[in-house]
């Protein structure tokens, strides 16, 4: 758990936004800044004030069930690899999930009962701003390729094949080929 007074003592602090009368006109982050520098200074403290309910509803809230509790307190603790692990047992594209979904967890955040609810968005952008830098999923194909090696499968990344026009594509299973060319 993170920290067991977190949710009573330290208040809820969004990230500043862009306004949105600027927003419209581009296609730029909605913090300013290049991603995660708006979001960071908060960020640790914000993942404490999750206090690892006995049934998250935040889990539930979230249309792609999300093990929240379990990456705040790794956020809190600053173990950025694990949390990045946790957020990709649940979702293969948190890249741009974390930044689109309207965040119903945080509606249906326990400590938004008779508190403000814990800021789940911004320490969703956090993890995969800090975590996921320079990390080979960010390539082209690593969403699906995430998924191939969760079931089993050891995808190969060709950087170029003549048939493909030169895309990066992703190669076959080796399971697959063997079974195919047999």
């Amino acid at each position: 758990m993170a920290d067991p007074r977190g949710f009573m003592t330290t208040p809820r602090r969004v990230a500043t936004r862009r306004p949105v009368a600027e927003r419209i006109h581009d296609w730029k982050e909605v913090y300013p800044g290049t991603p995660g520098r708006a979001v960071l200074p908060i960020i640790s403290e914000q993942a404490g004030r999750c206090m690892d309910c006995g049934i998250p509803f935040c889990h539930t809230g979230c249309p792609l069930g999300n093990l929240i509790p379990e990456w705040n307190d790794l956020v809190w603790r600053s173990d950025w690899d694990e949390a990045l692990e946790r957020l990709h047992a649940t979702n293969n594209f948190p890249e741009f999930t974390g930044r689109l979904c309207p965040a119903p967890c945080e509606t249906a955040c326990v400590v938004g009962i008779n508190r403000e609810a814990v800021t789940i968005k911004n320490v969703e952008v956090a993890i995969i701003d800090t975590a996921a830098a320079g990390v080979a999923h960010r390539q082209k194909g690593g969403g699906c390729r995430i998924g191939s090696v969760r079931v089993g499968s050891r995808p190969a990344a060709h950087p170029r094949w003549p048939h493909c026009r030169g895309v990066r594509a992703l190669g076959r299973a080796r399971r697959s080929a063997a079974l195919w060319h047999s």
